[in-house]
């Protein structure tokens, strides 16, 4: 399908149409109704995941196959070289989602390091999409809309498309992954891509005796039986002992362990553990993944790389979170990071303008606020007056049953809002936050009946209107800006509250994705690319060579390497150290190489 046009027109003769791709906006994560679907959506699919595993079901229904052997060309002629590109954290917005599309799509890309160093790469023959390929939630219509029209819109009409193939994340396995299974395998081809896979989980031969594996990990459960038969066979009859893998998960394991309270040992990570000793038999030489929406790499002395890249389009993650790098289990240490962490730390600070990024929490607070408000009212008549001291607002808001009950809830769901990253200190931290928006909510309720009872009388039905609208008023402000300093003073202080606090800014910038490639001599190349600012505006591409939409917008960045390529030895070489091109120079022989400055 291809992508809809939106056509603006401007009265006036002669005014030429405006066109506007049709734009998604990005997830607005605190919208109370998102939060609500979301919740119910995750809570059901984790209950049914419990009961009933998908991926059991699809194993009956599809056949095994074997996996895909990309080391030979389609006349079966063993490949030299191979490019492929990894996207993970797709299908939110557009302006970021169509950017890394359009940039994964050109046929060439040429890319600086931060050395000034210049390299040419080459779009992949295959595509690898690695966890949440859309948001909020798996389903056909937001699929459609946030990743497929994109992705299709920024292929021009005369480039082929590659090969597919992608793992589900938590976002996928919400409506149960059946929209997941839908589009990706059952050989439909979206967007033209060629879709193989026909489980969730996938293996690919690569050229130079590298491996590509592909994962579903569920919802933080175990793997299942058939997904285990299913990588022990190929390890056993086909991976060759000198053999190389490449380990595609939706989770990084190793990162999340370390960020969660002491002794939560995640499913995810002891399987990682259970996949490399009993099913492959050998460790892993590279892991790829995404979840967290950000750039960030960690190995060990000897060459192995975890390797976190999920910037395909959905909002940005910290990277100041956790607050130290320490060194991981098996000598993994932190490498580089994107966007770095004093950035990332200065970004936080968003969080104070939290109404103008998530206006519907607004409403929500507003409501909220005039609740306790219009609960306390008929507590302040004496005699047929009414009275508007502080003291007698605060003592009539204690005694009132209705007004001590919602307080209370609202505290509570607020110690259970509160990161589990605070440890003994989270009941402290969701009180403090309750009495802070209690405290607002009876400023506002004094404040604003003590001024309309400056001119109106007291207890008249125009300034208990008048007040109403202004405790709605302040209640829309200072609700989410409470939410805000909260938000900011977790995260930049304690390390907390991560997740929320940037799924609240919704930023669409500091995108990545990674591009590789195998070289003749079977050493695998990988291309970190980052895009600091995306376009905002668009205008119709020219010609049939280029996307639907160009971007149209003097204060994008273009794409550059956010480190210099990792290029890690042959799978064949008795060597298993990586280099770091551009340090010593290395030469490289990439397509049309460029001056190495």
């Amino acid at each position: 399908m291809a992508s809809e046009t939106h056509v603006l027109t401007t009265p006036g003769a002669g005014t030429a149409p405006v066109q506007r791709p049709p734009k998604r906006k990005m997830v607005t994560w605190f919208d109370p109704l998102v939060l609500l679907k979301a919740g119910v959506r995750s809570l059901i699919s984790t209950t049914i995941g419990e009961q009933a595993d998908r991926r059991l079901l699809d194993a009956l229904a599809a056949p095994k196959g074997a996996p895909t052997d990309l080391s030979v060309d389609d006349a079966g002629r063993p490949r030299e070289e191979l490019w492929f590109d990894f996207v993970a954290d797709l299908g939110d917005g557009w302006d970021s989602t169509y950017e890394v599309a359009v940039e994964v799509c050109k046929p060439t890309l040429s890319l600086r390091d931060e050395t000034g160093t210049a390299y040419e790469t080459r779009s992949g023959e295959l595509l690898i999409f690695g966890g949440d390929e859309v948001y909020p939630e798996g389903d056909v219509k937001e699929y459609q809309e946030r990743t497929v029209r994109p992705w299709e819109a920024a292929r021009p009409k005369t480039q082929q498309a590659p090969r597919l193939f992608a793992i589900p994340g938590n976002h996928d396995w919400y409506d149960g992954l059946v929209s997941f299974m839908r589009l990706f395998c059952q050989g439909r081809g979206p967007a033209g891509w060629k879709t193989e896979q026909r489980r969730s989980y996938f293996a690919v031969k690569l050229p130079r005796g590298w491996w590509l594996l592909g994962v579903d990990m569920q919802l933080d459960s175990d793997l299942d039986e058939p997904q285990v038969q299913y990588f022990q066979e190929l390890a056993k009859t086909q991976i060759g002992p000198d053999d190389r893998i490449i380990l595609c998960l939706a989770e990084p394991a190793w990162l999340l362990a370390h960020v969660r309270p002491p002794g939560d040992r995640t499913y995810l990570d002891n399987n990682l553990d259970f996949l490399e000793q009993n099913v492959l038999g050998k460790k892993v030489s590279v892991f790829l993944t995404g979840d967290l929406h950000q750039y960030r790499r960690h190995s060990n002395d000897e060459g192995r790389q975890k390797i976190i890249a999920g910037g395909g389009g959905a909002f940005l993650h910290p990277t100041h979170v956790p607050r130290k790098d320490v060194v991981l289990p098996e000598g993994f240490t932190a490498r580089k990071a994107f966007p770095p962490p004093e950035e990332s730390r200065r970004l936080c600070w968003r969080n104070l303008g939290f109404l103008g990024h998530n206006p519907t929490m607004g409403l929500f607070t507003g409501i909220l606020y005039l609740l306790l408000a219009w609960m306390q009212v008929g507590d302040l008549r004496e005699g047929g007056t009414v009275t508007w001291k502080l003291s007698r607002v605060l003592g009539a808001a204690l005694i009132n049953p209705g007004v001590v009950l919602l307080s209370a809830l609202l505290v509570l769901g607020l110690v259970v809002f509160a990161d589990t990253r605070f440890g003994w200190g989270r009941a402290v931290a969701g009180v403090l936050h309750g009495v802070a928006h209690l405290a607002a909510a009876l400023w506002m309720f004094w404040a604003a009946f003590a001024l309309t009872g400056s001119f109106l009388r007291l207890g008249s039905v125009p300034q208990e209107l008048l007040g109403a609208v202004l405790v709605f008023a302040g209640g829309f402000l200072l609700g989410p800006t409470i939410l805000g300093v909260y938000l900011l003073i977790s995260a930049n202080g304690f390390g907390a509250h991560a997740n929320e606090a940037f799924s609240a800014l919704a930023i669409p910038d500091w995108k990545n994705f990674l591009r590789l490639r195998i070289d003749k001599e079977g050493q695998l190349w990988i291309f970190p690319v980052g895009i600091r600012r995306v376009p905002r505006e668009w205008k119709p591409g020219q010609t049939v060579r280029e996307p639907e939409w160009v971007a149209d917008d003097k204060d994008a960045t273009p794409p550059e390497l956010i480190e210099p390529p990792i290029v890690i030895g042959s799978a064949r070489a008795a060597s298993t150290s990586p280099r770091v091109a551009g340090a010593g120079r290395p030469e490289y022989a990439g397509l049309a190489p460029s001056t190495l400055v």
